[in-house]
Parts: structure tokens; C-alpha cells; sequence
């Protein structure tokens, strides 16, 4: 098993401004768009190498079933007819207002309702607060060690993306006790100010928000990580991606780009296709993750290859309200929303980093 997301899979109910008729009972939650982002550089049969859960209540739809059957992928359903699947309600109005809650209990998991398979699992995919993380990754830990095909397997990778009511400065101790215990931590750059209480200091400039971004990761890197080998992953929308190390900092552009060129499958494109970001956070997550494995060489993972991939899976999420369209072309390769995984993966590779910085472990000294 390559990768295993412990997010909660939700069925969405979205309400636009009128005219614009609401979207009901879709596939939605972080569960099922980190899947969807591992899933799309998974083509069958290492599809079964992505997997993920789905508590399914009394009132699942038969569509929603065939729909994640379709991606054939390793998708646990755990039937639960004494409750109702977990429901939420988007509600989008002016302004980039986005309201939600939860309309039915959410159910969430554990490493407890894992199978023996997911456990071996090459990468965990966690999304929560930071005690909640040091808990499953225990967790998740303890049930390996009792298990005889996983004493033979190297350790595990956890990529944390954390919750964002968790990201206030209160819970900055907990934030450092977690990063012991993960290899990457990746909020988006709006949460990423929040654990310090600086979101008022945003947006003053791109210049400004990028020294902000890197003294925030710096923090972390020195205080959380010390001398672990961690990664900060900043998600900063159609602004792109940073990747923070101890030796180095990459900024990656996002795939999706305004204002740009109308040559077919050039690096920049004529229209922006952004219809609706949801979701595009934990797909990146899903890519992200696949790509550390795939760009492995003599042991190390290529944080590089997780950006761009990373990129790419969360390019697809956002071209619609819930998940993108697969089909199959007559050659076998399959096509997302019209588009190949292979040739997305192309433009981010010939447009390359922004910028790459390197640095050593002396410049952060002054905040050690």
C-alpha cells in the first residue's frame, strides 16, 4: 500500500447565490480529495495502492458508491445503517463568502478502524489538531509493531495538514510536539500565520507575505523539527507552493494561471479554469504525498517531485463543484476533465521553481 489518507470522507450539499442552483449530495471531504489527488498518478491496477475509508450511513447514495467504485481504488466502505452518513453544507455568497457546517455527527477515524493493509501503508495522510496527530501517528506506530509484515518495512512517512481552528498561536506548544513525531507539515499560508497570530499582516505585499512565510517556517523548523529532517509545505493557492527544509526554500507556481498564453499545452494557459476550490488543499496533499514516493533515489524522497505533483492533483480538483470527470481514450490512458495526468505534469516541469534559495543551519541560529 503506498498511500492511506485518515481523513473523513462527507457527502456536500453546496448553495451558490441565485440564480445559481445548489449542488446536493456530491463527494466532498478531505478523505475523499486526497484520494481522489494520490489516485490520479495511480492508474489501475496500482490504483488499489491508494487507499482510504468511507462510512457509509443508511442513507448512502447507490451513485456515490458506483461513482468511488469506478476509481478502483483500495476504498474500505464500513456500513454504518444505525447512522447517517456525514453530511455537510457549503454555503458560497459575495465577497468569497464561504459559510459551513456540519448537518448530520461526523464520524471520524482512528488507527483502530484501519485493516492490517492500510497499516503497512508507505505514507499516512493526517488531517487534524496537533494532539490528535501525536495520537494517531502513536497509534499508527504501535499497531506496526505488533504486526510481522510491517517489521520488514521501513518507516512510514506522515504528511500532517492541520485543521485550521487549530492554527491560533494557543496551540503553538502542541504545533512543536507534533512536528517530533511527522515529516511534513503543511498549512495553507493563511493558517500558517495564524499559529502565530500575524493573519492581519497579510496581503500587504507578495514581497512582504513571502519574508513573513519565511521567518513563520524558520520558526518551525528550529523550534518543532530541530534536527529532524522535516519539511514545511506552505499551500498558498494560485499563488502556488513553498517547500521550507533546513538547507533549502522552493517556490513552485500554481498550475492554473491568469492572464496568460493561448498556445495549446504551453506552460502557461489563456483562461484560468478555477470554478471551485474546494478540496484543492488535500488533493495537492494526495499528489504530493505519491510524488515523494516516486521521486525516491537511494533513500530520499524528492520534495521537488511532491510540489509539482502536488500541483498538478490539485489543478484537477478545483475545475468544478466536486470531483473531476474520468474517462477512458482508445490508446487505455485516461483522461481527467479532457486532460491527461502526463501532460499536466509537463507544463509544471518545463515552467519549473520560481525561485530556489539555499541556506544552512547557521542561518537560523538566531532564532534557536
Amino acid at each position: 500500500m503506498d498511500f492511506c489518507t485518515l481523513g473523513m470522507f462527507i457527502i456536500d450539499d453546496i448553495y451558490f447565490p441565485v440564480p445559481r442552483a445548489p449542488v446536493i449530495d456530491i463527494i466532498g471531504g478531505a478523505g475523499a480529495y486526497s484520494a481522489l489527488g494520490a489516485r490520479l498518478f495511480r492508474k489501475p491496477p496500482t490504483s488499489r495502492h491508494v487507499s482510504w475509508t468511507v462510512h457509509a450511513g443508511s442513507d448512502f447514495p447507490d451513485e456515490l458508491r458506483h461513482e468511488i467504485d469506478s476509481w478502483k481504488t483500495s476504498c474500505r466502505f464500513i456500513d454504518t445503517p444505525g447512522r447517517l452518513t456525514t453530511h455537510s453544507l457549503n454555503i458560497y455568497g459575495e465577497d468569497e463568502y464561504r459559510g459551513f457546517e456540519y448537518t448530520t455527527p461526523k464520524k471520524r477515524l482512528d488507527e483502530t478502524m484501519l485493516t492490517e493493509e492500510q497499516l503497512l501503508a508507505k505514507c499516512f495522510h493526517l488531517i487534524c489538531a496537533p494532539v490528535r496527530c501525536m495520537q494517531l501517528v502513536e497509534g499508527i506506530i504501535r499497531a506496526r509493531s505488533t504486526s510481522k509484515p510491517a517489521k520488514d518495512l521501513a518507516p512510514p512517512l506522515f504528511i500532517w495538514e492541520p485543521v485550521p481552528d487549530s492554527c491560533r498561536p494557543e496551540e503553538y506548544d502542541h504545533f512543536l510536539e507534533a512536528l517530533k513525531v511527522v515529516d511534513v507539515v503543511s498549512p495553507n499560508h493563511h493558517e500558517l500565520a495564524g499559529i502565530f497570530g500575524q493573519i492581519d499582516q497579510l496581503n500587504k505585499s507578495d514581497e512582504s507575505d513571502i519574508e513573513l512565510l519565511q521567518g513563520q517556517c524558520e520558526r518551525l523548523l528550529a523550534d518543532g523539527f530541530h534536527d529532524r529532517q522535516g519539511n514545511v509545505v506552505v499551500r498558498r493557492g494560485e499563488k502556488g507552493c513553498c517547500v521550507y527544509g533546513r538547507y533549502s526554500q522552493t517556490y513552485f507556481p500554481a498550475y492554473h494561471q491568469p492572464h496568460s498564453s493561448t498556445l495549446k499545452n504551453d506552460c502557461l494557459r489563456s483562461e484560468p479554469k478555477v470554478v471551485d476550490p474546494t478540496g484543492g488543499g488535500n488533493a495537492f496533499l494526495g499528489g504530493f504525498c505519491i510524488g515523494l514516493l516516486d521521486g525516491r533515489h537511494e533513500g530520499a524522497v524528492s520534495y521537488e517531485q511532491g510540489a509539482v505533483w502536488g500541483s498538478v492533483a490539485a489543478s484537477f480538483a478545483i475545475e468544478q463543484v466536486g470531483m473531476p470527470q474520468l474517462s477512458i481514450r482508445e490508446d487505455g490512458a485516461e483522461i481527467w476533465n479532457g486532460e491527461t495526468v502526463a501532460d499536466r505534469i509537463e507544463v509544471m516541469e518545463r515552467r519549473g521553481p520560481l525561485s530556489r534559495e539555499m541556506h544552512t543551519s547557521s542561518s537560523l541560529q538566531h532564532i534557536l
